[in-house]
């Protein structure tokens, strides 16, 4: 069996505690049953293990348990990821916290940042006024980007970027 993760296919799901060592270079999921529904409560990645508790002495197995509601719904799903780096492996966890969320991670999910820059005041230097092509009014600055300026002609509304210099 197996379930598709984004654009992984991870092994899977089977009882947490049906799982035994060993375990190399994968990225697992620990998953909560409801009904015929899985959620996934965690996600990190494995070097390599030979422990038996491997998940169980994990500081965020009693988290999953009381997300989950019993031990007896938890679930495990690996991504086998052998020839792979530290790094790859990262970037997939760190792809699917982005993506899902998972409450067990609450506090590895990236904040979201703007791709862009406002900045707090008009620069007469850098944005000096100028006529509205339309009606010849004079544009005023709307919002300063990081990289353009918006200015909006208070007669007719035409509106107009210019790139900051």
């Amino acid at each position: 069996m197996s379930i598709q993760i984004l654009q992984y296919e991870f092994l899977g799901p089977i009882k947490l505690d049906e799982w035994g060592p060993p375990m190399e270079k994968v990225v697992y999921l620990i998953m909560s049953r409801s009904k015929d529904t899985f959620n996934i409560l965690y996600v990190s990645d494995c070097e390599k293990t030979e422990d038996a508790g491997f998940f169980t002495k994990n500081p965020n197995f009693k988290p999953w348990i009381d997300k989950s509601g019993s031990e007896k719904f938890l679930y495990l799903a690996i991504y086998p990821m052998f020839d792979s780096p530290p790094e790859h492996r990262k970037l997939v966890v760190s792809k699917i916290i982005s993506h899902y969320k998972p409450l067990c991670n609450v506090q590895e999910i990236p904040e979201d940042k703007p791709d862009y820059i406002i900045k707090p005041q008009f620069d007469s230097e850098n944005n000096p006024p100028f006529s509205c092509p339309c009606c010849g009014s004079e544009m005023k600055l709307e919002k300063t980007l990081e990289k353009s300026s918006i200015f909006k002609c208070p007669e007719c509304g035409l509106s107009d970027s210019k790139l900051n210099s």
